[in-house]
């Protein structure tokens, strides 16, 4: 049951980075262990996997797309380069069609690439343009593409905490691959960050992070799968026909209507979580327990007085659809103490590396980690 709106007064308690504590660990469950990948970012957030097993990382502050290869498998990297720079905050990244997909704040640009290359050879092609004004950190784009490859979709937050928005903000977009033919593909989304496509049932899913102001525990950032055409309420509404009451006199006109048919999504989480990368685990290296199941990173709140979120967490699928309540810790420990406002890392983005191995990108103390279980690597 949701609790009412300002049930609670709204609390601003930022986070405050402390190196990591000498006895400070971060837990698993049993067989998994976590070592440091890479380090000395500037603020690394989405990885993609190239098709010869590099780590592209979109280092956001930097405006660059950094190069990690492993070349002697040792779960470390131990080759760096810098395949481009002069960006405007990338984001998202995609390989598709023999090109490398980059999302700006601004636009989307993609970079000829042909395998194993570690600097760009041209300048990008600007394909899509997108609106920057932003609210609170609401500058990030993502970006994925649909199985078959035809179709690239575009993620872009709200510019406002909870305002009426311009169209092509807290939405979803669908382009074909060269940037031609855009819409609106979902809507009401007040900040869509991951995004990607459950591999066994090609549906889309996004995880969003909800609304500020309403109370400690409201609104519950969430995962959803993606409808055509579906609107998830933001900002009339919340998890269906709850009423924002900051929105209570626009609801006249068609909007409704819209209310009316808001999707309610599927998993919630924690309110203020902050819930950012999104990934269908389907390597090799972990039990075939895990295979198809969600991982979520959980950049952590702001807008709370006790601190949540700073972890990665698992959502178990069967047939294709998530379990409920089946969200549980995977990686935790960042935040030692919620009463606390003292954390050691931030996990942004997720990647399954070539080996099968998990990859989190980490804006906190500005490195990756790796997580590997310990019957396969």
């Amino acid at each position: 049951d949701l609790p009412k709106p300002y049930e609670s007064e709204s609390a601003s308690r930022s986070s405050s980075l402390v190196p990591q504590p000498k006895n400070a660990e971060l837990k698993m469950p049993n067989g998994f262990r976590i070592n440091q990948f890479a380090e000395n970012f500037s603020q690394p957030r989405v990885m993609a996997l190239a098709p010869n097993g590099d780590v592209f990382v979109a280092d956001s502050v930097a405006d660059k797309i950094i190069v990690l290869r492993d070349k002697n498998k040792d779960g470390k990297s131990d080759e760096r380069f810098t395949f481009a720079d002069g960006l405007n905050q990338p984001f998202g990244m995609a390989f598709q069609n023999g090109f490398l997909y980059v999302a700006n704040t601004d636009t989307v640009v993609r970079f000829v690439y042909q395998n194993g290359q570690t600097k760009s050879a041209a300048e990008p092609e600007k394909i899509i343009d997108l609106p920057i004004e932003g609210y609170n950190q609401h500058w990030t784009r993502n970006i994925t593409f649909s199985p078959d490859g035809s179709k690239l979709y575009v993620s872009v937050g709200s510019q406002s905490n909870a305002d009426i928005e311009p169209t092509g903000r807290a939405a979803i977009s669908e382009y074909d691959a060269d940037g031609k033919n855009g819409r609106i593909y979902a809507s009401g989304l007040r900040n869509p960050v991951g995004i990607a496509f459950n591999q066994t049932t090609k549906v889309l899913y996004t995880t969003v992070n909800e609304r500020d102001g309403l109370g400690d525990d409201l609104v519950p950032d969430y995962l959803t799968s993606v409808k055509e055409n579906g609107f998830y309420g933001f900002p009339y509404s919340y998890l269906g026909q709850n009423i924002d009451p900051r929105r209570a006199k626009d609801v006249k006109g068609d909007v409704p209507d819209l209310v009316k048919n808001s999707i309610v999504p599927e998993v919630l989480f924690q309110s203020h979580s902050a819930a950012l990368g999104l990934l269908f685990y389907n390597g090799k290296a972990f039990p075939a327990e895990y295979q198809g199941d969600a991982f979520v990173a959980m950049h952590g709140s702001w807008n709370r007085e006790k601190l949540t979120g700073y972890k990665i967490v698992r959502i178990r699928f069967k047939d294709g659809k998530p379990l409920e309540n089946a969200y549980e810790d995977f990686v935790s420990g960042w935040l030692p103490d919620e009463n606390s406002n003292k954390v050691w890392g931030r996990p942004v983005g997720l990647l399954v590396a070539a080996d099968g191995s998990l990859l989190i990108t980490d804006d906190g103390a500005k490195k990756i980690w790796r997580v590997s279980h310990n019957n396969k690597n």
